[in-house]
C-alpha cells in the first residue's frame, strides 16, 4: 500500500506562503526589468569524460552523452536559448540529438523541450512531470498556471528505473520519489562514471524542497543517500546548478539537513512559529560556507527553513 501523506492546515499553509513569497519577489524582479537578458547568455561547455560534456547557461546545467549513436541530452533550460546550445553541441559533435531526459519539471531544465523534440529529439520523464508540466500549479497570485505546449509532453513516462545503450555507454535513468519535486531522476552513466541529478541535489545555495510541485524533506534525504550510495570515490555528481562535486560533497550537504532539520523541530517543540523559526536564523554557523544561488547573492535559508518548519509541523 502507498504511504499517503497528511498535511495540517497551518503547516500546509506555511510551505505554501514560503514558496510564494519567493514566486513574488521572482515575479516582481522580473517586472523591474530584472529578467534574464538570453542575447548575451553565454554556453560554456566542459568535457566531464571521454564523449560526456556539461553545459552550462542560464538555467540548470545540461549533460550530453555524444558518440556514432546519436546524442543523449540532459535537460534542455530556457527556450530562448535552444539555438546557443544546438551550436554548443555541434562544437562536440556533428551527430543527431536523439533523446532528452528531464531531471524534474521546473522550467529551466524543462523549457526548450518542444524545441528539441521540434527537432526530432524523443524526450523522456517520469509521468509525475508530464503531468506537471500538462496541468501546472496556480502562480503566486492564484491564477492558473500555464500548460506546456504539446510538443514539450514527454513522449516516454516511466515509474521504474530504464537503461540506455548507446555510444559505448550504459546510462540508467532511475526515479527519485518526492525529492525536489515528485518527477526527479537520477542519470547514472557508468562508463563515464558521471551522474546527474537534478535539482535535488545543488551545489550552490541552500536546499530547496518544492512542496508545491510534491517535494518533501524525507525524499530529498532519501536521493542524497542514493546518490552517496551509487557514487564510488571518483565519481562526478553534475548537480542542478553549481559545479560538479563527488560523493564527499553530497555528504555535507545530508549531514547539514540533517542539522537543520533537528534545530527546527526543537524550535518547533518550543511553540516558536514558522516567522519565529525563520527569524532564529538557524543556518547561520553554515552560512560562510554555502556558496551563492543568485546574482544577487541570495543562499535562500529563509525559503529552506520555512519548508523544513512546514514538513516536520506537518508529522507531529
Amino acid at each position: 500500500m502507498k504511504n499517503i501523506r497528511i498535511w495540517s492546515s497551518r503547516a500546509l499553509f506555511a510551505a505554501v506562503f514560503v514558496t510564494l513569497v519567493f514566486a513574488t519577489n521572482s515575479e516582481k524582479a522580473r517586472s523591474q526589468g530584472a529578467a534574464p537578458d538570453y542575447s548575451k547568455v553565454v554556453i560554456k561547455t566542459t568535457k566531464i569524460a571521454n564523449n560526456f560534456y556539461e553545459l552550462e547557461g542560464q538555467g540548470g546545467n545540461i549533460g550530453v552523452l555524444t558518440g556514432p549513436d546519436g546524442i543523449l541530452m540532459v535537460d534542455t533550460e530556457f527556450a530562448p536559448l535552444t539555438d546557443k546550445i544546438v551550436a554548443a553541441i555541434k562544437q562536440v559533435s556533428p551527430e543527431t540529438i536523439r533523446f532528452v531526459i528531464n531531471t524534474h519539471v521546473h522550467g529551466d531544465h524543462t523549457g526548450g523541450n518542444a524545441n528539441f523534440a521540434k527537432l526530432g529529439a524523443t524526450i523522456f520523464a517520469r509521468g509525475e512531470l508530464r503531468e506537471r508540466l500538462a496541468h501546472p500549479a496556480p502562480g503566486a497570485n492564484g491564477a492558473p498556471g500555464t500548460p506546456a505546449p504539446p510538443a514539450a509532453l514527454p513522449v516516454v513516462t516511466y515509474d521504474s528505473p530504464i537503461e540506455f545503450h548507446m555510444d559505448g555507454e550504459e546510462a540508467d535513468a532511475i526515479p527519485v520519489p518526492h525529492a525536489h519535486t515528485d518527477g526527479d531522476t537520477i542519470i547514472f552513466f557508468h562508463a563515464a562514471n558521471v551522474i546527474m541529478c537534478g535539482d535535488f541535489f545543488r551545489s550552490v545555495g541552500y536546499p530547496n524542497m518544492d512542496l508545491t510541485n510534491g517535494g518533501s524533506l524525507r525524499g530529498t534525504l532519501d536521493g542524497l543517500g542514493m546518490l552517496i550510495g551509487m557514487a564510488g570515490p571518483s565519481t562526478r555528481i553534475i548537480p542542478g546548478h553549481g559545479d560538479p562535486v563527488d560523493r564527499n560533497g553530497v555528504m555535507a550537504q545530508r549531514d547539514m539537513i540533517l542539522v537543520m532539520r533537528d534545530r527546527v523541530a526543537k524550535l518547533i517543540e518550543q511553540g516558536k512559529t514558522s516567522e519565529e523559526v525563520i527569524a532564529a536564523h538557524p543556518t547561520a554557523d553554515y552560512d560562510s560556507k554555502v556558496p551563492v544561488a543568485a546574482a544577487n547573492g541570495e543562499k535562500y535559508a529563509d525559503r529552506f527553513i520555512g519548508q523544513l518548519y512546514a514538513e516536520i509541523k506537518a508529522a507531529k
